[in-house]
């Protein structure tokens, strides 16, 4: 690979693409917000696990030792009231989903994180951090027993979202809630309702608000001022706001030097979200796209902007691929050249706050120039450049599957199974060394009937699912 140290980020905190430099050398520390886990996820969550799994791979392969964190929120008001609509333990439900989202991140190609901390593993940590926080002043208890974060305290409130207290109760609409000092202070602990799940503390029995939990598992891995943070645009504000708030607040320490965040994807102009009711599950989207086309059609866009979700646009996502694999079919892979144009093309557009749509142009440009090298019968070429168009694919999660594998598609999902086309095509080709054509022409027709397309390469016959 071309090593550069040249990376930008986009950085939401100062709105501006800023030359990537880590705090320690070579070594990056990534908070992402995961998800939490009371249903199947969607294709925004999607996005997210795919638009870092892409930024954790390219940082990897630059020679960077990466610590990537995305946390389980695994305790909410969400996930009560959906435990307790489905009469069981609220444990049962999260381990379920848990388990089904490990699945999706599977089939999408998504790498496991470094750690994956849940909030119910670090109450200890969070109760350390809500004390310190009514100690230095900045939180409270209420009438109800809930304690709050006193957003007036901290001086620095909106600096990542460019909010200030004041613009926001000029312009914002706030319920009314008497147990607060300031409508736009949130909880950091909420006293349990009768047969809620709890946990004792200082204040009572509750469980710990949504944002503190982040702050909590965030300092307590990565440590009180890290490299990364990310998570979807929504989160910006208020829950990446008031991470901040209260985590700075609490340590005297700046939190993350670069925050980043994914666009949306969109149905019918609108965010996909399962407030909304517009949301499609991963889990049925795979049952008629591939998990490839799914990441593929991800990438198309550059992580920041929205993206828009519609057949037509997963369909031209697997045209595409099947172009790159139809490039490397066939190649004998052997040693990538080093240094090429393509291969700077790439670094160039990943350097360049991970623009993978222009990677993929490279990756295209490779595709092209392979198939030119065996028409021409450069063989050692078009291997060369494979191998190259391979390693640049994988860095960014793509042809990692089986090359015939992508062009027999999945039998499991009705039609001639693979194993029967295999026959037919071997006894076509007995047929033709038979001289037997009306055999042979016969066998032909009925796979063509089967959506089967055949492509004669002299003794040796190749199919693929149309």
């Amino acid at each position: 690979m071309v090593y550069s140290s040249m990376l930008k980020i986009y950085n939401s905190l100062t709105n501006q693409k800023e030359t990537f430099t880590p705090i320690e050398a070579n070594k990056i520390r990534m908070y992402v917000c995961g998800m939490t886990v009371y249903d199947y996820c969607h294709l925004g969550h999607a996005r997210v696990m795919v638009a870092f799994d892409v930024v954790y791979r390219y940082l990897q392969s630059q020679g960077y030792n990466v610590t990537y964190i995305r946390n389980i929120t695994d305790i909410d008001d969400k996930i009560i009231q959906r435990a307790n609509d489905n009469g069981e333990n609220f444990k049962a439900l999260t381990e379920r989903f848990i388990d089904a989202m490990h699945e999706d991140e599977r089939a999408l190609g998504i790498h496991p994180p470094s750690l994956e901390p849940k909030a119910t593993d670090n109450i200890e940590e969070i109760l350390g951090m809500i004390s310190t926080l009514m100690e230095k002043g900045y939180a409270y208890q209420g009438a109800s027993g809930d304690v709050y974060y006193a957003v007036a305290k901290f001086e620095d409130y909106g600096k990542l979202s460019g909010r200030n207290l004041e613009d926001l109760r000029a312009g914002d609409r706030i319920a009314v809630n008497t147990d607060k000092n300031d409508p736009f202070d949130f909880v950091l602990w909420k006293m349990a309702k009768q047969g809620e799940p709890y946990w004792d503390s200082p204040w009572g029995k509750g469980r710990p608000g949504w944002h503190i939990e982040c702050s909590a598992m965030a300092t307590k891995i990565l440590g009180n001022h890290f490299d990364i943070h990310g998570g979807g645009h929504d989160l910006q504000f208020p829950h990446h706001e008031n991470e901040i708030a209260q985590s700075e607040a609490c340590t005297g320490e700046h939190f993350a030097n670069y925050w980043m965040h994914n666009g949306f994807i969109r149905i019918d102009e609108e965010k996909m979200s399962k407030s909304l009711g517009n949301f499609f599950t991963i889990r049925e989207v795979l049952e008629k796209y591939t998990a490839e086309e799914i990441r593929y059609f991800m990438l198309t866009s550059q992580y920041r902007s929205p993206l828009n979700y519609s057949t037509d646009q997963l369909d031209a996502a697997g045209a595409s691929l099947d172009r790159l694999y139809t490039a490397m079919r066939g190649l004998t892979i052997s040693t990538a050249p080093q240094n090429s144009s393509y291969e700077t093309h790439y670094i160039n557009a990943m350097n360049d706050d991970f623009n993978t749509p222009e990677a993929l142009s490279a990756l295209f440009d490779l595709a092209r120039d392979i198939n030119i090298a065996r028409d021409k019968k450069e063989n050692e070429k078009a291997s060369e450049l494979g191998a190259l168009l391979l390693t640049l694919a994988n860095g960014i999660g793509l042809l990692e599957g089986d090359i015939e594998a992508w062009f027999k598609g999945d039998d499991s999902k009705g039609g001639m199974s693979n194993d029967e086309i295999d026959s037919l095509v071997q006894q076509r080709l007995d047929a033709k060394a038979n001289k037997d054509w009306s055999l042979a022409d016969k066998i032909r027709d009925e796979l063509v009937e089967a959506g089967v397309s055949l492509e004669d390469n002299g003794a040796e016959t190749i199919w693929r699912r149309e």
